[in-house]
């Protein structure tokens, strides 16, 4: 296995459409690329993937080593960017060493660590056996491993392939919890002599919502809010608001519909204009082509939102906690308890905000949670926590991380970074079903997963090559 052969494999991912839920056509790929090749392949009634190649002549006695990447990626793109993730390829370019998707993810979370295993399994090199593993909707739901079937694999020493900071061997994750907040709220009629403006924030770098969640990064949703509430002074009325989409992506690009007075107009232009200047100043380091517009627009119907429903609405989304809450005593630079202020929409009376939390200590994640259902009750919100998922103590007494920490010296004469990450992987869940098990986690350096502009750096995904290669031939 080269880098090469890995890239190829992942160029032929970037065509597939793969959105988290919809893997059919992915579960096809991986099923006939086994099958091309005589290899074992099971697929279980969740749409998890199992593919074993036999060890080579004189591995017969090298113990079995799992490989596992998840098939779904994160579909999000610009909004002005006319695509559809069901039925077209992803378009990318390769610049500056780099393989970037310019206007939507690139999916190399985790397209690339499906295309290493695929590289391996085509690869002739010897090794013992192996059994890639390719689970589904990790990016929602994780219910490819928490419903995976019971010894669905045999193997004792897994390794993920999902993380995206090369040089650095993940021994530990966070757990995480999902909300669903709901407001039914009531409508009246829009007034005469109003204007209707669209109120637009956007630009912002998003991400991850536990990688980048501690680099100050804008909160479209929480930003339009601050501003809405400063403006309750005046006598406007709210008709909708939207932003973001994924629970787990940084809210990049939010607007609401409001409507003003018609000699009022210019002055809520200008207040606009002003709060652009200080959200430029602001995020200036950290999201520096952030921006706040208005401009005159239709309303969709002839009615807003109730006065005091609309009050509500707007306190509450500004009250809701949104970023770092704690950072851990024990690993220097980890975040410790986060929260996602991910997204909002209105469908008919309905508001309807989605928000998520993690966290490596569980008493704080059920303490995050907690807060978000006081928050909400004041507002007469109604709350309903959804799908979690455990966290993954570190084990620094590791074999595998022995052997990964040993092979990294060896290739590249330094040491690698041993730590634990503030995004969820699936490990905590395999951990449950598979109490024995011995992991570890690595990848290429990847940057801005979750959000148009996810890039590959192409250095790195020769060293992560390299790194793999020696520990699967060297085993044991």
């Amino acid at each position: 296995m080269d880098s090469a052969s890995v890239l190829r494999f992942f160029q032929d991912i970037t065509r597939i459409p793969r959105e988290s839920g919809h893997e059919e056509l992915m579960i096809a790929y991986l099923q006939d690329f086994a099958a091309r090749r005589n290899y074992a392949c099971k697929t279980d009634k969740t749409g998890n993937v199992l593919i074993t190649k036999e060890a080579s002549i004189g591995k017969e006695n090298v113990p079995t080593l799992v490989l596992q990447a998840h098939q779904d990626m994160v579909c999000e793109k610009n909004a002005h960017f006319d695509f559809d993730f069901r039925t077209q390829p992803i378009p990318y370019e390769i610049k500056d060493g780099w393989m970037i998707a310019e206007n939507t993810t690139l999916g190399a979370d985790d397209g690339i660590g499906v295309a290493a295993c695929l590289a391996l399994l085509d690869s002739d090199q010897p090794m013992g056996k192996l059994e890639c593993l390719f689970t589904i909707s990790e990016e929602t739901t994780m219910v490819g491993a928490t419903q995976m079937e019971e010894g669905f694999f045999s193997g004792k020493t897994l390794i993920n392939l999902d993380s995206e900071d090369e040089g650095q061997l993940f021994v530990g994750c966070a757990g995480g919890k999902e909300s669903h907040v709901h407001f039914d709220f009531g409508r009246e009629p829009l007034r005469k002599g109003y204007k209707v403006l669209r109120i637009q924030l956007s630009g912002g770098i998003g991400g991850h919502s536990g990688d980048d969640i501690n680099k100050e990064r804008m909160n479209a949703i929480k930003q339009l809010v601050r501003f809405l509430y400063t403006e309750l002074q005046y006598d406007f009325q709210l008709i909708s608001i939207e932003g973001g989409n994924k629970h787990n992506a940084i809210c990049r690009e939010a607007f609401a519909l409001i409507a003003v007075p018609a000699d009022e107009v210019q002055d809520m232009l200008d207040d606009v204009k002003a709060f652009n200047g200080i959200l430029r100043a602001e995020f200036a380091v950290s999201d520096p082509n952030v921006q706040a517009t208005a401009q005159e627009a239709k309303a969709d119907g002839e009615e807003a939102i109730e006065e005091g429903d609309a009050a509500a609405i707007i306190a509450t989304l500004l009250a809701i906690p949104h970023g770092v809450q704690s950072m851990s005593m024990d690993i220097p630079g980890l975040v410790q308890t986060s929260t996602n202020l991910a997204a909002v929409h209105v469908n008919e009376n309905r508001l309807t905000v989605l928000c998520s939390h993690r966290s490596s200590v569980e008493s704080e994640l059920s303490a995050i949670a907690e807060k978000l259902e006081a928050t909400c009750f004041l507002g007469g919100f109604d709350i309903e926590h959804k799908w979690g998922y455990p966290g993954w103590k570190p084990n620094l007494q590791s074999h595998i991380l022995h052997l990964c920490v040993e092979s990294y010296k060896k290739l590249f004469g330094t040491d690698p970074q041993v730590k634990a990450i503030h995004a969820g992987l699936e490990c905590g869940m395999f951990l449950q079903k598979f109490p024995d098990l011995d992991m570890i986690s690595f990848g290429p350096t990847l940057r801005g997963v979750h959000a148009p502009g996810e890039k590959l750096e192409l250095s790195s995904l020769d060293k992560f090559v390299d790194h793999l290669n020696d520990i699967v031939t060297h085993f044991q």
